[in-house]
Formats: C-alpha cells, sequence, structure tokens
C-alpha cells in the first residue's frame, strides 16, 4: 500500500508564502514483487519448450538384396583430414583422385545430379581413419540439402586408403 507521511509543523501564521510542504511517500513494492513472480511462473508454464532435432539416417538390414548401382551414376566421396575432401565418379581410377573442401563438394554433388537420371545417380561417401565426424556430418548435411536419395555410408577399402596417403 501507498502511505503518505505529512510531518507536523510548528509554522508561524504570517504574511506573505509559506514554504511548501514536503511530503514523504512511502510505497509498499511487496504486491508488485508477488505479481511479477506470478507472471515469471504463468509465462514458463504456458510456454513450450523446443523438441531437439536430429538428422533421419535410414539403414538397412543385414538381410537385405545388394542395391545395384551404375557405374555411370556412382560418385564416391572420400573425406580426409583437414576438410580436404576427394572424390571420384565409376570405378576406382588408377590415377590421381579429384580434391576439393568440403563447401566445394555441394558443386559437384550439384554438377553430377544435373548429368545423371535420378534413378540411377548413388553417391559413396567412405570415411577415412584420419577424416573427422564433422565431415562425415557435413556429406550427410550435403545429401539433405541438394536433396539427394540414394547415398550410403560404407567403410573405406584398403586401396582408397593408400590412395589417400
Amino acid at each position: 500500500m501507498t502511505d503518505i507521511l505529512t510531518p507536523v509543523s510548528s509554522r508561524k501564521k504570517g504574511s506573505g508564502f509559506g514554504k511548501a510542504k514536503k511530503l514523504n511517500i512511502r510505497i509498499d513494492m511487496t504486491p508488485m514483487v508477488d505479481l511479477g513472480f506470478l507472471l515469471i511462473t504463468f509465462f514458463i508454464f504456458t510456454s513450450t519448450m523446443t523438441d531437439p532435432k536430429a538428422m533421419v539416417l535410414n539403414m538397412p538390414d543385414d538381410k537385405g538384396v545388394p542395391t545395384p548401382t551404375k557405374k555411370s551414376g556412382a560418385l564416391t566421396i572420400l573425406p580426409a583430414e583437414n576438410g580436404k575432401v576427394y572424390y571420384y565418379e565409376g570405378d576406382l581410377p588408377a590415377g590421381e583422385l579429384n580434391s576439393t573442401t568440403v563447401k566445394g563438394i555441394r558443386n559437384i554433388i550439384v554438377d553430377k545430379k544435373l548429368r545423371t537420371l535420378t534413378d540411377d545417380l548413388f553417391i559413396i561417401i567412405k570415411p577415412s581413419r584420419s577424416s573427422s565426424y564433422r565431415n562425415v556430418v557435413d556429406l550427410l548435411d550435403e545429401m539433405t540439402i541438394s536433396v539427394i536419395k540414394r547415398y550410403a555410408l560404407v567403410k573405406i577399402t584398403s586401396q582408397e586408403e593408400s590412395m589417400l596417403n
């Protein structure tokens, strides 16, 4: 509640203007604090918590039939250390692998997607021992961004591992 305290003064009555009375105002803030806590609890109970978002990863069973892929539609991506990514199309080349970065692989994927029929396109991701977890997740994100429906995460062969080194 609010109280106004007025001091009792012993002023002499006389001519002229007297000094203005100074009033002391005291405001009790207890109800305001209670109202603040009620509002805080109301907003906490009525707000919705965000659900954690996770990437959906569809895995085939071990008993399934292997998926046939055309060599002309296959793109193999080999993430390596320090954000480097090596890739090749079709069979493993006898020569050198093409290289790019994790950020640059999107252009390669989009280019391959434009040159290949949708049903023939298949991307194989083979992380090496030196590749980081972040690079693999970034590549999986690229599959989602580029709307690639057929891709697989496969173990790297010893021949590919030796080519990376």
